[in-house]
C-alpha cells in the first residue's frame, strides 16, 4: 500500500512546499519510492521546485534524485457538481499513477479547495507547518479575547476531522496521522513562543495532533528555490554544493529531526530488503 502524505494548511507562506520539498528528498535518499502531486494548480510552487532542480541537474552534470511526478489535471467545467465530480476522478487518477509508489507526497494549496479536501480524505499522515504567530493558529482554533481560553476548533481543523469521520465511514483500515510543525521558531525565549507552546500542548490534546519542530527562519531554505535543492544535497564529497556555515549543518539536524517525528512506516526495497532508514538518510 502506498502511504500518502499530505501537506495541509489553509494559510499560504507557513512552510508547506519546502517542507514537502525536503520530505520527498529525505524519502528518496532512503531508498524509498517517492510520487510527488502538486494540488496548487494555481501557483505550482512544488512543481516549479522540481523543474528548477532538473535544469540544475542538466546544467551542472549532477546526478540528483527525483520523486515519480503524477499531475492532476485542471477542471474548467462551469457547473460546480460536475466540477465536482471530475476532480475526484482526477485526484483518483493520479494516485492509481503512484500506486508503485512506497509513498505518495502531495502538496496542497492554502486555500480550502475540493480538491484539498479530497486529498486529506485518502491522507495516512497529514504535515501542517505552522508559523509561530496566532495569526496561524486561529486557523486550528479560536480564542476568546476576554479569557484568553481555546474556545472551540477552526476552520482547518473542522477540516481535518471531517476528512478523519469520512475515512473512518469508508471503511479504510487505519487513522489519519496528523502532525503540526511549529516553523520559524525564534531562538529567544519570547512570550509568543511561550504562550504558543502552551496552546498548541491545550488543542493537540482536544482534537488528536502531535506537535513537533519544524524549521527554523533561515534565509537557506529561501535561497535553494532557484536551484531545485535541499539541504540534504548539501556537504558530501559527490555534493553538488557544499555546507558553508554551521548554520546550514544546524538546518540539516532539523530535518533529520522532522522525518523522526513523522513515525513513517518502513518501505520494503523491491528484493524483498529493508530500505534505509530516512532519518538515517537524512
Amino acid at each position: 500500500m502506498t502511504h500518502v502524505i499530505v501537506l495541509g494548511n489553509e494559510k499560504g507562506g507557513s512552510g508547506k512546499t519546502t517542507t514537502a520539498m525536503h520530505v520527498v528528498i529525505a524519502l528518496l535518499k532512503s531508498g524509498c519510492r517517492v510520487g510527488a502531486i502538486d494540488l496548487d494548480l494555481r501557483q505550482r510552487s512544488l512543481t516549479r521546485y522540481f523543474e528548477n532542480r532538473r535544469k540544475f541537474s542538466e546544467l551542472k552534470g549532477k546526478d540528483l534524485c527525483f520523486p515519480v511526478i503524477s499531475e492532476v489535471e485542471a477542471c474548467s467545467i462551469d457547473s460546480r457538481e460536475d466540477s465536482m465530480r471530475q476532480e475526484t476522478e482526477n485526484l483518483a487518477a493520479a494516485l492509481s499513477a503512484l500506486e508503485g509508489c512506497d509513498f505518495a507526497v502531495i502538496d496542497c494549496p492554502g486555500a480550502n479547495t475540493h480538491l484539498s479536501r479530497l486529498a486529506h480524505i485518502h491522507a495516512d499522515t497529514i504535515i501542517t507547518p505552522l508559523n509561530d504567530s496566532f495569526v496561524d493558529f486561529d486557523l486550528l482554533a479560536r480564542i476568546d479575547p476576554e479569557t484568553g481560553r481555546i474556545s472551540g476548533p477552526s476552520l482547518y481543523s473542522e477540516m481535518v476531522w471531517d476528512a478523519r469521520k469520512r475515512r473512518a465511514m469508508t471503511g479504510v483500515p487505519g487513522s489519519i496521522d496528523w502532525v503540526v510543525l511549529r516553523n520559524r521558531l525564534s531562538a529567544t525565549r519570547a512570550n509568543n513562543k511561550k504562550r504558543m507552546g502552551e496552546k498548541l500542548d491545550d488543542l493537540s490534546a482536544r482534537i488528536g495532533f502531535r506537535l513537533a519542530r519544524g524549521f527554523g527562519d533561515r534565509v537557506i531554505y529561501r535561497e535553494l528555490f532557484p536551484t531545485g535543492l535541499t539541504l540534504l544535497d548539501l556537504g558530501g564529497k559527490d555534493s553538488p554544493v557544499r555546507l558553508s556555515t554551521m548554520s546550514h549543518v544546524t538546518a540539516r539536524l532539523e530535518i533529520r529531526s522532522l522525518i523522526a517525528s513523522l513515525n513513517l512506516p518502513r518501505a520494503v526495497s523491491k528484493d524483498g530488503q529493508d530500505a534505509p532508514d530516512a532519518v538515517a538518510a537524512a
